[in-house]
């Protein structure tokens, strides 16, 4: 008889165990954080509107949020890479709290450059966060990657409904400072975030596999991490682009701000409840279709914008955008998995998001001057431009997965 079985078996299922539990706190810490980018989505270009010297610079305090994320993205992976991504998590929930403190104090003292430094502390949090689904793949068996990394973004849904809820019932507690409670609000949610975050157990780096791997210029430039990159630069970009300038384009056109929240409480809700789905569909037709059904929806959102600025339509809208965002981004994400080695994750996975949002930026910082200037069905016509690019990068570029294991 074999006595290394049962040994063997008990160790396959306490790895089972410890992999589920990661996979939760993960989901669970995702929904939190979400919360903090939907605070930010949902009052940045609002209170910007409020403290701005100029209208034109309404949506900076979100386009400073982004520069957070992008400038972050590589040091949150050289932290994760020498530290250990649960100290990367911790660090990042800490720097979530200090956002929402800062824009609190800076609703009470008027002043808009706290405010965008506010939420440049609030992108520095959602960098961070970006790592959750890539560390969830990281600690699955190969096969169950793609549904680790959708399950971790699943946890979103919660965040949609955290977020704009927690902006509708505390944003008039403290008056006459509106959405001076929903900062105190933040940084408590964000707090929380980092209890959960402590309990998540990730495998330390391994010292040789920081100086191991290919160079970082050989690896980008394979065709299915080109490919990856701008298939996340482009669903990423569009989300953002359109959800910046959404909720003040509800405000000129004479909706409710509880309207706006709403919208884009069922926006979050589109971004992340196809993921409890999306891994399977990776998985069974590939990321590459999974991709292009998600550029479609992107597409078809921006026409639906183009036929009205009711309610329903600003909704419908925001609804679908969130579905394509979900299959770009995820298939994307998982394009990624197939470009590494093990030992080049941390650098590989971050450089993408470092692309990714650093391109994002542009998009940012372009939507509430185009929104101000020309209106929301401009912002809604040239969402197609990076469409196109996306879809003659799917065309041209070839599909052969590249290998990633030694």
């Amino acid at each position: 008889m074999n006595f290394n079985f049962p040994a063997l078996n008990l160790e396959a299922a306490t790895a089972v165990r410890r992999e589920r539990s990661n996979v939760v706190r993960l989901a669970v810490a995702q929904a939190l954080a979400g919360a903090n980018s939907t605070v930010v989505y949902a009052t940045g270009a609002v209170v910007g509107d409020m403290l701005a010297p100029t209208k034109a610079l309404a949506t900076l305090p979100v386009s400073v949020f982004v520069v957070g994320m992008a400038l972050c993205t590589l040091p949150a992976g050289a932290a994760a890479e020498r530290y250990g991504r649960r100290t990367a998590f911790l660090l990042g929930a800490g720097s979530g709290t200090v956002a929402g403190l800062i824009a609190f104090v800076a609703v009470l003292r008027a002043s808009f450059p706290l405010f965008c430094a506010a939420t440049f502390f609030g992108g520095v949090y959602a960098a961070v966060v970006l790592s959750f689904r890539f560390a969830a793949a990281d600690c699955a068996a190969p096969e169950r990657r793609p549904r680790a990394l959708s399950a971790v973004m699943a946890g979103g849904v919660f965040a949609g409904v955290i977020g704009p809820q927690l902006v509708t019932h505390t944003m008039n507690l403290w008056p006459p400072y509106l959405f001076a409670a929903t900062f105190v609000g933040q940084a408590v949610v964000a707090a929380l975030s980092a209890v959960i975050l402590a309990g998540v157990a990730l495998p330390r780096p391994i010292a040789a596999h920081r100086s191991a791997g290919r160079p970082l210029a050989s690896i980008a430039r394979q065709p299915r991490f080109i490919l990856a990159v701008i298939c996340g630069v482009v669903s990423y970009l569009l989300m953002n682009f359109l959800m910046t300038a959404a909720p003040l384009a509800m405000r000129f056109c004479g909706l409710s701000q509880e309207s706006a929240n709403l919208g884009l409480q069922w926006h979050v809700i589109a971004m992340y409840a196809p993921s409890f789905w999306t891994g399977r569909l990776i998985t069974r037709f590939g990321a590459t279709a999974v991709v292009a059904i998600g550029l479609a929806l992107i597409a078809v959102s921006s026409w639906v914008g183009l036929l009205g600025a009711d309610v329903a339509h600003f909704w419908a809208t925001l609804t679908l955008l969130g579905i394509g965002w979900n299959f770009g981004f995820i298939g994307a994400s998982a394009m990624v998995l197939e470009c590494h080695r093990p030992e080049e994750k941390a650098r590989v996975q971050s450089l993408n998001d470092f692309l990714v949002f650093g391109t994002m930026t542009v998009g940012s910082f372009l939507s509430g001057g185009l929104l101000s200037s020309f209106g929301w069905s401009t912002v809604l016509i040239l969402s197609f431009v990076p469409l196109l690019i996306a879809l003659l990068a799917l065309v041209g570029f070839s599909y052969r997965p590249t290998a990633r294991q030694s």
